[in-house]
């Protein structure tokens, strides 16, 4: 409460005050008042000489307390009231007895029919009236003392009641006892904005700085790849490129051996730049970058997860552990002051301040204390999902990036791309001549893991379960390219190793596993010096 309100409560007590003091001299007034009963009607209506003392009484006897005389003036009243009521009936009685009078002429008939109007004595009987009010006087017995009380007290109230409302306003310090001022306080947030605006550049310029690193990491990468490829000449050579077709048909016009198309075995070794498709030499560079992406993507997955989990256990402890509580009371103090007296208006003024009815509705819940799940949209997901998949489509891609090197490469070092593709023919035609040397302890390990006895249940599956039949059948001890109804397998006894037809042709239709190594190492069955050498 403010001190507007202080000075409006304290100008409405005094109004109050006065209005109280205003009715309580209508109350005084009827108290102290002498009218109904004078002494000359008294003597008129023929009272007894102790009514005589009991009317003079007021005059002369002021030392009685104020309950004597408000019960004396009453009685005297009641008597003023009989006696006017006395008066009354005698005037009605000689007023009829004058109208019967003039209205019957006959002489002796008229005092005859009029004489009932001349019993007045009749109107004696208003005496017991009086006996009565005089007995039973309408008069509380305490209310001379409740009138000199309140008489008292309505007296002093404006001598000894007052009522002054002082107030003090007392200033605090703003900031932990610290007085300052407005002033100090925005240059302190201004040099705080400050700072950390200087704090926010400089991270920025961090992260310039190590965008810039990753920019020199790049172009040391492009260096040391020219740098290899200027210098190795084996780095890198593994691109069938136009040149080398070239190369391939110029061979075949001398009618000398060609390597194009290559073995299934010999592809696995190269790329083909035009292909669009990812290489089994480009396989290993692609699988190995997958597998880093692997614990983003694992780290991903785990807080997908935990989030699903987490509000799923939130979201079930929000639904079934609500509490709710009512709390209702009921309060009321009434006090009944009846009547329309001066007294009672004050006291229904006073006491019926006192007069309190209040009634408390309190609902509470602990829904404040729960907690409150937002779970993620498809949205959400779909934004901590992009990135991994930019990722890992920049793995996939990242193999033709690597062909484009090569491209950029050769570009600018056309006479160093020559003599590469020149060594990576060359290479590739001494390969072919000691394919199957090369190849045979391979070839062997293959043949030995084909005969040896297969588990029982993986002759069940590849009977029963076509679906498995692809991975449980036998491979190429070659190519290890799955085994199909026009695979070759070998006859003769106890090797049964199987082949597909262009492996088949480039074993010279000769199995490595059964025949002695004197009659590959021939040179019936190897290529001769002639073919493989290529004139520059």
């Amino acid at each position: 409460m403010d001190s507007r309100e202080f000075e409006s409560s304290k100008e409405l007590l005094r109004a109050e005050t006065r209005n109280i003091s205003t009715t309580f001299e209508d109350l005084d007034a009827q108290v102290n008042s002498e009218t109904g009963y004078t002494p000359e009607d008294a003597v008129d209506s023929g009272e007894t000489a102790q009514g005589r003392e009991a009317h003079q009484a007021p005059a002369s006897s002021l030392h009685l307390s104020t309950q004597k005389m408000y019960e004396l003036k009453t009685k005297l009243r009641c008597s003023y009231v009989v006696n006017q009521a006395i008066l009354s009936c005698r005037r009605w009685f000689d007023h009829k007895h004058e109208q019967c009078m003039k209205h019957i002429w006959v002489p002796l008939l008229t005092h005859l029919l009029c004489l009932p109007m001349k019993f007045k004595f009749f109107c004696g009987i208003a005496k017991v009236m009086e006996v009565w009010c005089r007995n039973r006087i309408p008069v509380e017995g305490n209310f001379g003392q409740t009138y000199d009380t309140l008489n008292q007290s309505i007296r002093g109230l404006d001598e000894e009641f007052s009522a002054n409302i002082d107030f003090k306003e007392q200033k605090q310090a703003g900031v932990l006892g610290l007085n300052a001022s407005w002033e100090r306080v925005s240059t302190e947030v201004r040099d705080y904005m400050h700072r950390q605006e200087a704090r926010l550049e400089w991270a920025l310029g961090l992260l310039h700085v190590l965008l810039s690193c990753t920019f020199l990491l790049v172009l040391h990468t492009s260096f040391s790849y020219m740098d290899s490829y200027n210098h190795d000449i084996r780095f890198d050579n593994i691109y069938i490129s136009t040149y080398f077709c070239q190369i391939d048909d110029r061979r075949k016009k001398l009618g000398k051996r060609t390597l194009l198309p290559l073995r299934k075995a010999e592809e696995k070794t190269v790329i083909f730049p035009c292909k669009p498709t990812i290489q089994a030499s480009e396989m290993s560079n692609m699988v190995r970058e997958l597998l880093e992406t692997l614990p983003i993507l694992l780290l991903l997955v785990v807080l997908c997860g935990l989030d699903w989990a987490l509000y799923s256990i939130f979201d079930t402890i929000r639904h079934h552990s609500f509490l709710q509580y009512s709390f209702r009371s009921s309060h009321k103090l009434e006090v009944k002051v009846g009547g329309d007296s001066m007294l009672a208006r004050l006291l229904r003024k006073t006491i019926g301040a006192l007069n309190t009815s209040s009634e408390t509705v309190m609902e509470s819940n602990n829904m404040p204390c729960l907690p409150q799940p937002v779970g993620l949209d498809a949205r959400a997901y779909w934004r901590a999902a992009l990135p991994i998949g930019l990722l890992v489509c920049l793995c996939l891609l990242q193999a033709f990036g690597y062909r484009l090197r090569r491209v950029i490469a050769a570009f600018y070092f056309p006479k160093r791309e020559k003599k590469r593709i020149l060594f990576l023919y060359n290479d590739l035609l001494r390969k072919r001549a000691a394919f199957t040397k090369l190849r045979r302890a391979a070839i062997l390990r293959r043949a030995r893991q084909q005969k040896a006895p297969r588990h029982p249940l993986a002759d069940i599956l590849h009977r029963g379960c076509p679906l498995l039949r692809r991975w449980l059948r036998r491979r190429c001890v070659v190519c290890q390219a799955p085994e199909t109804p026009e695979s070759y397998v070998c006859r003769t006894l106890d090797c049964e190793a199987v082949y597909c037809w262009s492996c088949w042709d480039d074993m010279r239709q000769r199995c490595p596993v059964c025949t002695p190594r004197e009659e590959l190492s021939s040179s019936a069955f190897s290529d001769s010096n002639d073919d493989t050498a290529y004139a520059w």
